[in-house]
């Protein structure tokens, strides 16, 4: 992604584009999969944690992140493909692998709807799914990782 892509998706969400957002927008745009703080801190060693971290909050008020609560660890940041400043149309089904502890997107898996009772309002959803990716598994075919019981 280059720079102007980086400016116009950032001012599409109402966010002044930065130097570090810039780069942390970059990082998010170009990894394979939805990222902790303490990858994208690994990956990007010109911005220390807070300034990554206060770039993610500033994403996430404006849409342009979705945060995943992976029931493992801690959450992952995950870039929105939505341009949509004031709602999150991106909303999709997650993976967490219980071994390797990595989040994957299944963009092609809705999150279902529910309906909720009178007088309760959604903020955000977070459809994840657990188990073990294809990936462990053929380790633990090859005997190379030990099945939890």
């Amino acid at each position: 992604m280059d720079v102007q892509t980086s400016e116009d998706i950032l001012t599409g969400h109402g966010v002044k584009p930065t130097a570090n957002r810039i780069v942390v927008l970059k990082e998010l745009a170009a990894a394979e999969r939805p990222m902790s703080l303490s990858e994208l801190e690994c990956r990007i060693l010109s911005i220390d944690k807070s300034g990554i971290f206060r770039a993610l909050a500033v994403f996430k008020e404006h849409h342009l992140v979705h945060v995943i609560e992976d029931g493992g660890d801690g959450v992952r940041y995950e870039l929105c493909r939505s341009r949509n400043e004031g709602e999150d149309d991106d909303q999709h089904a997650h993976f967490y692998c219980e071994r390797c502890r990595h989040t994957f997107c299944f963009e092609d898996i809705a999150v279902p709807q529910v309906r909720l009772p009178d007088g309760y309002e959604v903020c955000s959803v977070n459809y994840m799914i657990k188990g073990v990716c294809p990936d462990c598994r053929r380790k633990e075919g090859r005997g190379m990782l030990k099945v939890k019981d």
